[in-house]
C-alpha cells in the first residue's frame, strides 16, 4: 500500500506541475512583415533586437541581420543570391507588456470595415491593409466581439529595429487583440500617422492574447 500511495502522490505531483505551467506561453508576435520603399535603388541593412526568441524569418535572418538591395517599387533583392522578395518576414515569442488600457471593442462581423478605416488612419496603403486584413480577418470575424489595441512603445520598445541608412518615414503598426464573448468599456485610441515622405519603411504585425 505504501508503494501504491507513493506512486499515486508522484503522479499527482506531476499533474500539478503540468497544470501550473499551462497557459504561460509568451504571446507570439505574428507575421510582422517589413516593406521598404526607397526613392532610388539602395543597399539596406536591418537588424532586429527582440526581447524574446525569434522563431521564424524569411528570407533567413543572418548573423548580420538582413542585407538587401531595395528598389523604389518595393522589390527587395538578396545581393548574395539575386533572389527577389516583396517584404521581409519575421515571427517571435516575446514577453512584451502590451497596453490594453485604450482601444476598441468591435463586433466580429464589423471587423473588416473597422480595420479598413483604422489601418488607413495609421498610414497603411490599401495593398498593405489588404494583406493585414487577409491574414487576421479569418480569426476575428466569427468572434462575438474583438478587443483591438494598436501598440506604440509597448511593441517598439521590445522589438527594436535598426535600419541603415535610416528611413525618412518609419511606420510600425502592431495590433494586440483578443476575442470577447461580451463587450467591455474602455477609452478609444486616437489613430494618426506621419505623412509618408522620402525613404519609407513600413511594418505591420499583431499578437492574439489569451
Amino acid at each position: 500500500m505504501r508503494s501504491v500511495s507513493g506512486k499515486f502522490l508522484f503522479v499527482c505531483l506531476l499533474l500539478l506541475l503540468c497544470l501550473s505551467g499551462c497557459g504561460k506561453e509568451e504571446p507570439v508576435a505574428e507575421k510582422p512583415v517589413i516593406y521598404l520603399y526607397p526613392q532610388q535603388e539602395i543597399a539596406v541593412s536591418l537588424t532586429l533586437d527582440l526581447d524574446g526568441t525569434l522563431t521564424a524569418s524569411y528570407p533567413a535572418y543572418g548573423p548580420q541581420g538582413w542585407q538587401v538591395i531595395a528598389h523604389p517599387d518595393g522589390t527587395l533583392t538578396d545581393p548574395a543570391t539575386g533572389r527577389s522578395y516583396y517584404c521581409l518576414f519575421w515571427e517571435g515569442e516575446s514577453g512584451a507588456p502590451y497596453d490594453l488600457s485604450a482601444g476598441f471593442v468591435v463586433a466580429g462581423d464589423e471587423t473588416a470595415a473597422f480595420l479598413e478605416d483604422a489601418l488607413a488612419r495609421l498610414g497603411l496603403t490599401e495593398r498593405e491593409a489588404n494583406e493585414f486584413i487577409l491574414y487576421w480577418l479569418p480569426r476575428m470575424q466569427d468572434n462575438p466581439y474583438n478587443l483591438i489595441c494598436f501598440q506604440d512603445t509597448a511593441y517598439t520598445g521590445s522589438a527594436r529595429l535598426t535600419i541603415d541608412p535610416a528611413p525618412d518615414t518609419l511606420l510600425r503598426v502592431f495590433m494586440a487583440w483578443k476575442p470577447l464573448d461580451e463587450p467591455i468599456q474602455l477609452p478609444a485610441q486616437t489613430l494618426t500617422a506621419p505623412q509618408r515622405t522620402g525613404f519609407t519603411v513600413v511594418e505591420w504585425g499583431g499578437a492574439e492574447l489569451p
